[in-house]
């Protein structure tokens, strides 16, 4: 059963999605949770099912006392790696938060220090502490619209389904079309054997 608070009354929580794929964005959450909040589906995002994820996002961001969602995109995430990529995320979403706290509990075991506030890692954070859970939500929502949206332009790839995930169908689609400007160029788009179309 998930807790909401670790520490603090307001600590924020935060979480990304999107870092193993092979195209779109790595896309972060922040969320500042109210004291009393409770919800019984809440969980990890990557244990619950899409519909459920539609169904509480609306119900996250009415009840929050602030959140806010950032996108890192391709271009950047070749630039300085998808760990920093998420990183950077994390850290644009909790700029845009209106809340005094100092202080972020992040799910996973890495993080880099954001102004002065404090943080702790929490690995599985996102299946121990509704701050967290909630940030995976939303992350993961927002980020699915995104590859919903580019699909149109590239249905090839099946964005829809796969969220640009490396899923077999995706990568037949990179061996037959090449990548497009939403592929990340720094990642292994291919196993190691195959080459992409010129």
């Amino acid at each position: 059963m998930l807790t909401n608070i670790y520490k603090f009354h307001d600590e924020i929580g935060t979480d990304e999605a999107g870092r193993g794929c092979l195209a779109g964005p790595v896309t972060a959450a922040a969320i500042v949770l109210p004291m009393g909040f409770a919800n019984s589906i809440l969980n990890d995002s990557k244990q619950l099912s899409e519909k459920k994820r539609v169904k509480l996002r609306p119900v996250i961001e009415s009840s929050c006392i602030s959140c806010a969602v950032a996108h890192v995109f391709p271009e950047k995430i070749d630039e300085i790696n998808i760990l920093n990529a998420s990183i950077l995320a994390m850290h644009k979403s909790i700029d845009q938060l209106q809340t005094l706290s100092e202080f972020i509990i992040v799910d996973g075991n890495k993080f880099k220090q954001y102004k002065h506030f404090s943080h702790e890692c929490i690995i599985k954070g996102d299946s121990k502490y509704m701050r967290i859970a909630a940030a995976s939500v939303l992350a993961k929502t927002y980020r699915d619209d995104y590859m919903d949206k580019i699909h149109e332009e590239f249905p090839m790839y099946n964005w829809k389904k796969n969220k640009g995930y490396p899923t077999k169908e995706h990568r037949e689609a990179i061996r037959q079309y090449g990548i497009t400007k939403y592929h990340r160029k720094s990642f292994r788009q291919l196993p190691e054997q195959d080459t992409l179309k010129p």
